[in-house]
């Protein structure tokens, strides 16, 4: 576990370039390499563009670090609802 937290934290520094938040273009970039795989419409700017609106939660149209993580855990909640089987929570 102490490995993939330190993937997900040097993805994004180095996505972001040494600054605190990616942009556009480098939030796109690390979509299409790093997620290209486990989610789809990576290929379209235009749905990446949504995603990233989505997930601007402070609307200063960059995604931050707490930002980023949100779609962490998106993914990684999809993927082990896909790989469990499980379509929704029904609590």
């Amino acid at each position: 576990m102490e490995s993939a937290i330190q993937t997900v934290v040097t993805t994004f520094l180095g996505s972001a370039r040494g600054k605190e938040n990616l942009d556009g273009k480098s939030f796109q970039k690390l979509v299409q390499k790093q997620l290209g795989n486990i989610m789809e419409d990576t290929n379209s700017s235009s749905a990446i563009k949504e995603m990233q609106r989505g997930l601007d939660e402070n609307s200063d149209g960059k995604v931050s670090f707490q930002e980023y993580l949100t779609l962490v855990g998106y993914v990684a909640n999809a993927l082990s609802q896909s790989k469990s089987g499980c379509s929704a929570d029904t609590s």
